[in-house]
């Protein structure tokens, strides 16, 4: 706690900032009113043109225009600025030193004041790389809190739309905010969720929402399927407040997280809203059918190739005419991880450069693996539908679920055949049935519990009225 002695107060700041040791930590003595005063900063965070103002103000103040002032009646008379808080809690006040908050202290004074005079380094807005539209806004969110919270309130003039400010990590001290209407969402998920995150006991959110996730999710390692749902779009984040979900900001990540998420919700798009119903409720099928079939091709393809009686004459063209000597399971497997590896080298390629070498890249492997008898053409072409059919929706973290799936069901049908492939089919369902999202509600909601309203507007991009935003 801080007291009425100046110098002590300045002496335990200093201390606890290690203020002699790092050169972008500032303090500015300086005399008002015949009285002392310092402020402390960090230079990174400070608005100099504020800062030239409130001091040219506090420069100017005379003894008499401040004797016998609380703490309070201080900061309301002579603090020229919007945003101020007094502090006695030497915790708090060094916290919000370190967050760019401008500390003042003054002598007879019991209590710091805080001035939130601070800005971020910050990039322009624009359109996120991995969620685009053809039509609609162009703006994302970026690394900066204060932003991303103003990009919502633009679209969210509503005064049940609440930003709650709490504070994840021992060290880091990284700023989240719950964004949701107060009027629409469900309370006992908001308290939940609440409660996980203050319970959360972490040095730091090195990673944003990453680390954030995965201190909420229970420890399901094996378990592959996402439990949240992201986007970096303000439009997207609007519209899911708007729904009663609750948007989780974490300061210094332009992604906000959705909560609660069900394996339904990864169907839906941006894209969907920005056409008419029809046209919207087709491309929503046609994502879900081809995404669908990224998991189930491969391993139906190979069980056909070791079974062609269980399968119509119609459909024995699917057959490879020339074997080779690799064994199709293996040939599947090596295709699985060189389409990654192609990805994990073209993401680590100049972006000038990085289009052309995976085109030239997957042809060239294909092309001489074909010639040199490793692959036959069929492994190949449906690899490459599986790869391409990926990216019909915007979710990395589904696309590896579905990938992980798919290895397993195609390992299963090697080893056990028929067998193996419906149980393969069978833990993949009771995967998902099992599955609790962060806010402990069924993952396969709306289907299981079954809620016919909300399965319709999940399988249909119904028109915009009163009840769907």
């Amino acid at each position: 706690m801080l007291g009425n002695n100046f110098e002590e107060n300045r002496y335990v700041i200093s201390k606890a900032l290690r203020l002699n040791e790092s050169f972008d930590l500032i303090e500015r003595s300086f005399i008002l009113g015949e009285k002392q005063a310092s402020m402390f900063m960090l230079d990174g965070f400070v608005k100099d043109e504020i800062m030239e103002k409130i001091l040219e103000f506090l420069m100017k103040v005379k003894k008499e225009d401040i004797t016998d002032l609380t703490t309070s009646l201080f900061e309301m008379q002579m603090i020229p600025y919007v945003e101020v808080e007094c502090l006695d809690d030497l915790n708090t006040v060094i916290t919000q030193i370190l967050s760019g908050t401008i500390l003042l202290i003054v002598e007879d004074l019991n209590q710091a004041i805080a001035i939130d005079a601070r800005t971020y380094p910050n990039r322009s807005l624009s359109e996120p790389e991995d969620d685009k539209v053809l039509r609609g806004s162009r703006d994302g969110f970026v690394e900066t809190l204060v932003f991303n919270t103003a990009l919502i309130r633009r679209r969210i003039r509503d005064n049940e739309l609440t930003m709650k400010l709490m504070q994840v990590g021992n060290k880091s001290h990284t700023d989240v905010v719950l964004c949701y209407l107060n009027d629409r969402v469900d309370h006992n998920s908001l308290q939940t969720l609440q409660k996980e995150i203050q319970s959360i006991d972490i040095a730091s959110l090195s990673l944003a929402q990453e680390s954030l996730a995965e201190c909420l999710i229970k420890k399901s390692w094996w378990n592959p399927f996402p439990r949240v749902r992201y986007t970096e779009r303000p439009d997207t984040a609007a519209a899911n407040i708007y729904e009663g979900k609750i948007l989780v900001l974490v300061d210094n990540s332009p992604a906000a997280m959705i909560l609660p998420t069900s394996f339904f919700d990864f169907v839906q798009e941006t894209n969907d809203y920005y056409f008419p119903p029809l046209v919207g409720t087709y491309l929503r099928w046609v994502r879900g059918i081809v995404f669908f079939f990224t998991l189930f091709l491969t391993p139906l393809w190979y069980l056909f190739i070791q079974n062609p009686d269980l399968f119509p004459q119609s459909l024995h063209f699917l057959l490879v005419e020339e074997m080779n000597a690799v064994p199709i399971l293996i040939q599947l497997l090596i295709v699985e991880f060189l389409i990654d590896a192609i990805k994990l080298a073209s993401l680590n390629t100049p972006s000038s450069l990085n289009g052309s070498f995976g085109v030239i890249g997957a042809l060239v492997l294909g092309e001489f693996a074909i010639k040199a008898h490793w692959f036959v053409p069929e492994v190949l072409l449906y690899m490459s539908f599986v790869s391409l059919a990926n990216f019909t929706q915007p979710s990395y973290e589904l696309g590896y679920s579905f990938k992980l799936c798919r290895i397993m069901l195609l390992l299963m049908t090697g080893a056990f055949n028929v067998v193996g492939f419906i149980v393969g089919v069978l833990v993949i369902f009771m995967t998902l049935l099992f599955t609790k999202t962060i806010l402990h509600q069924g993952y396969l909601y709306p289907l299981i519990p079954f809620h016919w309203d909300k399965l319709v507007q999940l399988m249909i991009r119904t028109p915009i009225d009163k009840k769907n935003t």
